[in-house]
């Protein structure tokens, strides 16, 4: 069966969106443009994803692939993940330095994610963090010109485009925790295709998917949006699974960090359970507060 694939158009989505076709053996690729593509503002994921949600729906695709991090805790209705294929290297990579602690007093840091800055400023408040968008090699260019002594990039996005060599340094998970889904694609399906989900079923990675689970379960908890400094990152060891997560204001005066241990058969009541741990300890007030500031 030859699936119509709708991607983004940016270089990233669409090596993300190739890989995928090559691993089911072909396909037709459906680029689309999304609203946070022509710059539309606001702190809602769906701006990423909505646009190809309309597609599959419409009947103009049949699944459509997604950086995981960038799709929101509840879909649009009548759809679904329906595979989840091998995760990449989740971790942050610091670009222009090999370590966060090497980087020169009231160094400029680049980024556009509230997580990497609360989490940045958490750990260093001589750094300083600016706003920093654009596609990777523009902000790759910004770096080698000068204008920042460093930038933050996802570590994935640096690999699936060719530009691993970019990288000074990764950073560890408990260093800076990742976003959720980070290095992992989301192949995203209408509930009632049975078989286009069951076509996409031969790239699933059960452990990567696992693993999404519990972090989306997490944020969902948790009622995250773009405009919350939010950071999870599960993995296996042996049957268990781990799972870290940050929830801190933008300007990294407070955060709050915990890990949890659990069953790895049941990835959501781990996320669930860490969200509560999280709330007991005050994560509500702090996304609150970080809601107010980005409004």
């Amino acid at each position: 069966m030859s699936l119509r694939i709708a991607t983004r158009r940016s270089a990233l989505a669409l090596a993300q969106a190739r890989l995928v076709a090559e691993a089911l053996g072909g396909g037709e690729l459906v680029e689309v443009t999304t609203a946070g593509d022509r710059g539309e503002a606001g702190g809602d994921k769906s701006r990423w994803v909505a646009a190809l949600e309309d597609a599959l729906l419409e009947g103009r695709a049949d699944v459509a692939v997604h950086s995981a991090k960038d799709v929101p805790g509840e879909l649009a209705s009548g759809l679904r993940i329906a595979a989840v294929p091998a995760r990449a290297d989740a971790r942050d990579a610091l670009c222009g330095a090999a370590a966060v602690a090497s980087l020169p007093p009231g160094a400029q840091v680049g980024t556009s994610s509230l997580r990497r800055a609360a989490q940045l400023r958490a750990a260093r408040e001589d750094l300083e963090v600016v706003s920093l968008r654009g596609n990777v090699d523009t902000r790759l260019r910004r770096l080698a010109a000068g204008d920042f002594d460093a930038l933050l990039l996802a570590l994935a996005g640096l690999e699936r485009l060719g530009r691993a060599a970019e990288a000074g340094g990764a950073l560890a998970v408990d260093e800076m925790v990742p976003a959720p889904g980070q290095g992992a694609l989301a192949v995203e399906a209408r509930e009632d295709d049975a078989a286009a989900a069951g076509a996409v079923a031969v790239v699933d990675d059960p452990p990567s998917h696992a693993r999404l689970r519990a972090e989306r379960a997490l944020t969902r908890a948790l009622d995250a949006s773009c405009r919350t400094p939010i950071g999870a990152h599960a993995w296996f060891a042996d049957s268990r699974m781990e799972l870290v997560a940050f929830v801190g204001l933008p300007d990294g005066s407070a955060w709050i960090r915990d890990r949890l241990s659990g069953d790895g058969a049941d990835p959501e009541a781990l996320g669930r359970a860490v969200a509560e741990r999280l709330l007991a300890a005050g994560a509500g007030d702090l996304l609150r507060a970080a809601e107010a500031a980005a409004a």
